[in-house]
């Protein structure tokens, strides 16, 4: 999988991507992340790519002319078909459907915005995928570029070991994770759940598939409405909402 990050300021994704989980998925050759610096492409001795808004304003806005060239210069270089995607509040929220559909693919170009946002001719040229963190404003995009980045990058193959698994991940299956323990055995008074110990797999299985559906239920019962969820499990949660008084649907 090769990743494409038009911005700004380079040094931020590539030392933030350079660690942990993504940072050997890169050095074992996984995946691969170029940045490529939209400064580089603006015909301006001063290095300048931003400028005033028409109409006035507060702000400054990243002018056209070095995006495109910078866009221009990776799409030349990556297959057919590559996604490109651009960090914005206006886009759809990202989600774990949405790294799992662009995992599939084998190029992914996100561009970053910075200032007050990228004069609108080049967006309407390009026409990329909008995508927003959600409901709130960055200063750039190369948070969520690296955020992107990040998720999509664990759903490649041999990136995550099996230790660390995505299998039973918060959102893997629609639901919230099930909660984790290690050593020890006592914290503070409280302990280990019994089942945990039991070193009865399906029992284990069991009890985590049904925390799970607790967790989702007290945290984001919003989720449960698009889970996937058998008949004998939307009665548990009815019989949870039973015994706890609620009475949302």
């Amino acid at each position: 999988m090769n990743f494409y990050a038009l911005t700004l300021f380079t040094d931020m994704i590539r030392q933030g991507l350079s660690h942990s989980v993504i940072g050997r998925g890169i050095e074992k050759g996984l995946i691969n992340v170029e940045t490529v610096d939209i400064r580089d492409f603006t015909k301006d001795k001063h290095r300048r790519v931003d400028d005033y808004g028409y109409g006035g304003g507060a702000g400054m806005i990243m002018q056209p002319q070095p995006v495109y060239d910078a866009y221009m210069s990776v799409k030349k270089r990556v297959k057919e078909g590559a996604k490109l995607i651009y960090m914005s509040p206006q886009g759809t929220v990202f989600n774990q459907k949405k790294a799992e559909e662009l995992s599939q693919g084998s190029d992914i170009i996100i561009l970053c915005g910075h200032y007050e946002g990228i004069d609108q001719r080049v967006i309407d040229e390009i026409k990329p995928e909008e995508i927003s963190l959600g409901d709130f404003v960055l200063t750039g995009g190369e948070l969520g570029a690296m955020v992107v980045i990040d998720a999509v990058s664990r759903l490649i193959p041999g990136v995550l070991n099996k230790e660390e698994s995505f299998e039973g991940e918060s959102f893997s299956d629609g639901l919230l994770e099930y909660p984790q323990y290690t050593r020890p055995y006592e914290f503070m008074g409280r302990t280990v759940p019994d089942v945990l110990l039991s070193g009865h797999h399906e029992n284990v299985a069991k009890w985590r598939r049904q925390q799970k559906i607790i967790y989702t239920l007290q945290k984001r019962p919003d989720l449960l409405e698009k889970a996937d969820l058998s008949e004998k499990e939307r009665k548990f949660i009815e019989d949870l909402k039973a015994k706890s008084g609620r009475t949302d649907s």
